[in-house]
């Protein structure tokens, strides 16, 4: 194993641990703030950081491509939504896995947009993918709950911010990669919540929501996973920089052992049959989508 892929996957695996502890974090500030408040701060706290950092230490780069930066920034933010609205509703085991859906999604993406090419393990790996997704969801040909489609679509949003950032980082420092998404993460919610104000809907409350001013409690919770969130980002994207894209979204898979662990501690059951049976095929299909040979 050469030295990039060995820190590559270093990189992921803090990555994948701090991730797990953002999202507890923001498990616990749900019980009192709306799921796009959850966002604001996960985000606006990371734009400080980044901030500084670049202050610091001014980027080189060759830039040149502002419309795929928005959008990285952008569906990346969707998916943020999504994902933080579920982990308030379902088990952070079980929101943590649909957003893993990532990979299978980021495989058939970069075959589609980028003419990445997919080998039949990978093809393979998708087709059980996607029964993985069955088995979480407990599909029985009815109908899918809100939770499992906003799941679903949180996986494909990430795994379009992915694809980009892997166009992205030939182009662009990574923490200004970071930043797009971040700043925009910060400015959505404010318009949201300035919308969620006068009009209230059932149906978006994923999307809308109203300013909570935060107790101690909650500014600790802000800070941690702020702070969390933010380095996880950067190493998520370091190791993506660092080795394939294949290696390190096997790696990336430790985040749902995190958090069964940490969903355990904050209250949540053991999975069930079926969502332990959906992680395992999620997991080889994983793997297996991201395989070149």
């Amino acid at each position: 194993m050469d030295t990039e892929t060995s820190q590559g996957i270093k990189y992921m695996l803090l990555a994948s641990l701090l991730f797990a502890f953002m999202g507890a974090f923001a498990k616990e500030l749900s019980s009192s703030m709306s799921s796009i408040e959850v966002v604001f701060f996960r985000n606006i706290f990371g734009v400080l950081l980044i901030a500084i950092s670049l202050y610091k230490k001014p980027v080189k780069q060759r830039g040149g491509k502002p419309l795929l930066l928005f959008f990285r920034g952008f569906i990346g933010f969707a998916a943020l939504v999504m994902f933080f609205y579920n982990i308030s509703y379902i088990s952070l085991a079980e929101a943590m896995t649909f957003s893993k859906t990532s990979t299978i999604f980021t495989a058939l993406f970069a075959f589609i947009f980028i003419k990445e090419k997919l080998s039949i393990k990978g093809w393979i790996g998708i087709f059980i993918g996607f029964i993985g997704i069955l088995f979480i969801t407990k599909f029985d040909g009815s109908s899918l709950d809100k939770s499992d489609w906003l799941g679903i679509f949180s996986g494909v949003g990430a795994a379009l911010a992915y694809t980009a950032v892997r166009e992205l980082r030939t182009f662009y420092d990574t923490r200004v990669i970071v930043l797009s998404f971040m700043t925009i993460g910060t400015v959505g919610p404010v318009i949201l919540m300035v919308i969620g104000t006068y009009y209230t809907n059932s149906s978006f409350d994923f999307i809308l929501g109203t300013f909570t001013m935060p107790n101690l409690k909650d500014l600790l919770f802000i800070v941690l996973m702020g702070t969390t969130a933010t380095f996880a980002q950067i190493y998520m994207t370091k190791a993506y920089a660092s080795a394939k894209a294949g290696i390190i979204g096997t790696i990336s898979y430790s985040t749902l052992v995190f958090a069964i662990i940490l969903g355990m501690v904050l209250g949540d059951k053991f999975p069930d049959i079926w969502i332990i049976l959906g992680i395992i095929l999620i997991v080889i299909s994983g793997v297996l989508a991201s395989s070149k040979k």
